[in-house]
C-alpha cells in the first residue's frame, strides 16, 4: 500500500535504491533491512532474504521501501528518530554479509532532519 500524501515515512528509498532492491528481490526472493549499528561492516544498511536476520523487541520496524521492511535497533532509534532515512546506492562494496555486494554496489543510508511539522505528525514532539 502507497502512503498518503501527508504521511510522514521514516524511511525512504531512491529510485536507484528500488531498482536494487527490485533486482535483489528477483534473485533471492523476499529481502528485509537492518540498519548497522557499526562494528565490523560499519553503519550500512544491510539487506537479507527475509527470515534471516532474526529481529526481536529490541528492534524497531522503521517501514518499508521497495516491499522490503527496513528495521534498526532501538537503542540506535533514539539517536536518529529526528530524521528522516533516505536509502541510495552508490558503486563500490557493502557490507559482506549484505545481498548487494556481488552487483558491485552498495547501500547508503543519507538523512534529513524532520521539519517541526513532520516531528508533530510523527509525534515526536
Amino acid at each position: 500500500m502507497a502512503p498518503e500524501d501527508n504521511e510522514v515515512r521514516k524511511v525512504v528509498a531512491t529510485d536507484a535504491a528500488l531498482e536494487l532492491i527490485g533486482l535483489l528481490r528477483s534473485k533471492h526472493g523476499p529481502v528485509m533491512f537492518h540498519q548497522s549499528g557499526g562494528c565490523c561492516d560499519g553503519s550500512s544498511p544491510m539487506c537479507y532474504p527475509l527470515g534471516e536476520f532474526f529481529v526481536g523487541d529490541s528492534d524497531v520496524l522503521m517501514g518499508e521501501i521497495g516491499g522490503a521492511p527496513f528495521y534498526m535497533s532501538k537503542a540506535q532509534y533514539e539517536y536518529w528518530k529526528f530524521t528522516q532515512l533516505i536509502i541510495d546506492v552508490v558503486p563500490g562494496r557493502g557490507g559482506m554479509f549484505s545481498l548487494e555486494g556481488p552487483e558491485g554496489k552498495r547501500f547508503l543510508t543519507r538523512s534529513r532532519v524532520f521539519t517541526e511539522e513532520e516531528q508533530r505528525k510523527l509525534k515526536l514532539l
